[in-house]
């Protein structure tokens, strides 16, 4: 895999992957979508070690809201959604697809927690497997 990169909308935050993805899914709870803004957040999961922060690291905050959820983390600047999941310290960084410059080569795998879809949310008939809840392991 050739090196992949990506950024905030401002581009204080730059960051680039090298190695390849382990899964992508989208994300259909409450918080992903006021974290993001839309009826989904759709991510993908790469190793840390083939992950690196170029730049803006002074510019990334995070919101956890509790000791169960995910880190949302963002740009402080213009508030881009980038990372989620165990940000920062986590065996793996899990990337706001929208984040990338370019085609991550990888496309969504599930669909998890439709029950929770926004009421708007008409989920497409794309094939993917939905789960209502959190994919099970």
């Amino acid at each position: 895999m050739s090196v992949l990169e990506g950024g905030c909308l401002c581009g204080g935050v730059r960051f680039a992957v090298d190695g390849p993805f382990l899964r992508a899914n989208h994300c259909h709870c409450s918080r992903c979508r006021r974290h993001s803004g839309t009826a989904v957040c759709t991510q993908a999961r790469v190793r840390r070690e083939h992950f690196r922060l170029v730049s803006g690291a002074e510019l990334i905050r995070t919101y956890r809201g509790g000791d169960a959820y995910a880190v949302k983390a963002f740009c402080s600047t213009c508030g881009a959604s980038l990372f989620g999941g165990s940000w920062p310290d986590g065996p793996q960084i899990s990337i706001r697809l929208g984040a990338f410059d370019g085609d991550p080569g990888i496309r969504p795998q599930w669909r998890q927690f439709v029950a929770f879809a926004a009421p708007w949310d008409e989920i497409p008939d794309d094939g993917l497997p939905r789960y209502p809840e959190r994919k099970p392991a």
